[in-house]
């Protein structure tokens, strides 16, 4: 078993930073959402000494980092996107390591957040930083991160594009170094994403006794009633550029420890990932709808919550997604797919400020116990990264 370099190793001679030592450095800070546990610091003293100006932008308790190197309102901007909070490791006796001690075994670096998306983060600000030392590009790089992705999103990537709007800052592109390969570096660039929207919803009776039913008005029946509606049928069957949209229940849940008691309430949580034949607005309506029809042949009384954190969106392949697949096709041989699979990201913010693609390391350990990603794609991610700068500003 071998150990990253230390911190006063990180970089090689002339300055060049290296992405495997630096994303080790950022998998040994317990960032669990929203807590950066150093991870920014680190990201802000690599970036400093590369020249970059770095600001702290933090809202509602969250850390979040915007970094830029070159002049405000240059010509060309080119911007990079990513968060370094990572989810709880769980059960630590499943790992096989320490979940946060950055260990590199049998080829791989190990840890949480090492797949999604340390990696992703330590490969482009070691690519920027290696473009400003070695070529000064005629243009600006800003690098935006957060401890806010894997949580609410609500004062991460959102609090730092209100904040670059109050200061003039503007990206003409971005990219989101998110995990988008499934088994290969290289097969897969995101150019949207489906949208989501989470239903909490309370379904309120009669209590009774389980042995006179009709004394009582049974919730779980309603409840039950509900969701078959909701899930009898699929929602679409796709559109032209994103898979069918998904309807998973969550949770189901009484609180009822008796079996001779009817309960007087039921709450379940429903989760739809939609595509661009739906929004927000229509799925919360039809929701409606169905447990307004239910409760109406049932007397049961419902009560929906309903939170959309992104509606469905695609950036139309084009300039930004070529020059994204050209790189990668010119480092690893393989020519990517566009793809709108998979869940949200912070991309569903970035939209409304400039085009934005994702491209990233494979995800497959992502969220996982024992995650880890292959020491040799954090390097081959860096120089896709290097390429991607280098060929925009050329």
């Amino acid at each position: 078993m071998e150990r990253p370099p230390t911190p006063a190793t990180t970089a090689a001679a002339g300055g060049a930073v290296d992405p495997v030592a630096l994303c080790a450095r950022l998998v040994r800070c317990a960032s669990v959402t929203p807590d950066e546990a150093g991870a920014l610091g680190i990201a802000a003293e690599t970036l400093t000494a590369a020249g970059f100006r770095c600001v702290r932008v933090d809202r509602g308790g969250v850390a979040n980092l915007f970094a830029r190197w070159g002049a405000q309102g240059a010509a060309r901007t080119f911007g990079f996107n990513g968060h370094v909070d990572v989810v709880p490791p769980g059960d630590r006796a499943l790992w096989a390591d320490d979940p946060f001690g950055g260990v590199v075994r049998d080829g791989r670096l190990w840890g949480r957040g090492a797949a999604d998306m340390k990696s992703g983060v330590a490969a482009f600000i070691a690519a920027a930083c290696d473009l400003v030392r070695r070529a000064p590009p005629e243009g600006a790089i800003i690098i935006t991160l957060t401890c806010d992705e894997e949580g609410p999103a609500t004062d991460g990537t959102r609090a730092l594009l209100d904040w670059m709007a109050e200061q003039g800052e503007r990206m003409d592109v971005c990219l989101v170094g998110e995990p988008t390969c499934p088994e290969r570096l290289g097969e897969m660039i995101k150019i949207g994403r489906r949208g989501s929207i989470t239903a909490r919803v309370t379904v309120r009776g009669v209590q009774g006794h389980a042995a006179y039913p009709d004394r009582a008005v049974n919730p779980i029946h309603a409840l039950i009633d509900y969701l078959s509606e909701l899930t009898r049928a699929p929602l679409d069957a796709g559109s032209a550029d994103f898979d069918p949209s998904t309807l998973a229940i969550t949770t189901i849940d009484t609180g009822n420890a008796a079996s001779n008691v009817i309960p007087a309430e039921v709450r379940a949580t429903l989760n739809i990932r939609f595509n661009d034949h739906h929004s927000g607005a229509t799925l919360e309506a039809m929701l409606r709808a169905r447990a307004a029809e239910v409760a109406a042949r049932t007397r049961a009384r419902f009560e929906i919550a309903a939170t959309v954190s992104g509606e469905a969106f695609l950036t139309p392949p084009g300039p930004l997604s070529d020059l994204v697949a050209r790189a990668v096709a010119a480092e690893t041989g393989i020519v990517p797919r566009l793809s709108t699979s998979g869940g949200t990201s912070d991309a569903r913010f970035i939209r409304a400020h400039c085009p934005v693609v994702e491209f990233g390391i494979v995800g497959q350990t992502m969220h996982k116990a024992d995650e880890s990603v292959a020491v040799a794609d954090i390097a081959a991610l860096r120089s896709i990264y290097a390429r991607i700068l280098g060929d925009y500003f050329a």
